[in-house]
């Protein structure tokens, strides 16, 4: 679809509107890359990592203490 202008007037408000969505896709795209970076950060990565880790390793704990109580309680029954 194209646009039918009737004075250069409108074609120059066109074109600063352009301009200026050009500018903010810019500012977005810069704002992006810079949240990119924080979150990609070796600090950011390490927190996420050692936060994993310990997830891993109480689950590992809670899963071998309970089934060292089943079966403590299996013997008791016996």
């Amino acid at each position: 679809m194209t646009k039918k202008y009737s004075s250069f007037t409108e074609i120059d408000n066109d074109l600063k509107v352009l301009r200026l969505q050009r500018e903010i896709a810019k500012e977005s795209l810069k704002l992006d890359l810079n949240n990119a970076k924080t979150h990609l950060s070796p600090n950011q990565i390490m927190g996420v990592a050692s936060f994993k880790i310990k997830q891993l390793l109480i689950d590992f704990t809670l899963s071998k203490g309970l089934y060292w109580l089943h079966a403590i309680r299996h013997k008791i029954q016996s």
